[in-house]
């Protein structure tokens, strides 16, 4: 697949406030500071579609973008907000907890991950919390660049013998650098994929007890 129009639609602070669910959408978070702006500029040819800053949190809002008239590509708020309150966390924390447990059209939720690191704690249980909840996802490994290729197959290798120790096997898992552009083709097959299959909407939890009012 090949990205050659995204444009974007809206923000929302809730899931109230997003599109109609009309398309499919595949979601992209992480941990701040995980590299998420850059990999979606980078996978849409576009340096200056999400805004991409040094202070980790930036994204605080349910971004959606159309690509190429077929699909959402939807930016969500990273998780493990170093400086900011616990009032902001729990808020952000509801976004993030309601968009993926109740968006039926969400077909993938990315779970960036820094491969340079070990990995975190905050990481592991936000993963999960969606093998819990039957959110299906992927994992991307990001910077893949800033390390040496033995030094990045040692960090990998390490990460998932950990998530190993825990899961039965691993989800799809996709090695990437926004700077040198890796990952960009085996990211976008992968999406294109999950589209021709076609799939129905997925089945949701319902929680009455926060309906909007």
């Amino acid at each position: 697949m090949e990205i050659k129009k995204a444009v974007f639609k809206q923000s929302a602070s809730s899931i109230f406030g997003c599109p109609k669910p009309s398309l499919q959408e595949y979601a992209f978070i992480g941990r701040s500071n995980v590299g998420k702006s850059s990999l979606i500029n980078m996978l849409c040819n576009n340096n200056k579609l999400a805004k991409v800053s040094a202070t980790p949190g930036k994204t605080q809002l349910i971004n959606h973008f159309v690509i190429n008239d077929s699909w959402f590509l939807v930016d969500l708020p990273g998780y493990g907000f170093a400086k900011t309150s616990k009032d902001n966390r729990a808020k952000f924390e509801t976004i993030i907890y309601d968009y993926c447990k109740k968006r039926e059209t969400l077909v993938c939720l990315f779970i960036l991950i820094d491969s340079r690191l070990p990995l975190q704690k905050i990481d592991f249980e936000f993963m999960t919390w969606c093998g819990e909840n039957e959110i299906p996802f992927s994992i991307i490994y990001t910077k893949a660049d800033k390390n040496s290729k033995s030094e990045l197959a040692k960090n990998i290798k390490n990460i998932e013998k950990e998530l190993l120790k825990e899961w039965e096997e691993m989800p799809n898992t996709f090695i990437s650098s926004a700077e040198k552009k890796n990952g960009k083709e085996d990211i976008l097959e992968f999406i294109a994929f999950q589209i021709n299959e076609n799939r129905p909407p997925r089945e949701t939890k319902k929680d009455f007890s926060d309906e909007e009012e």
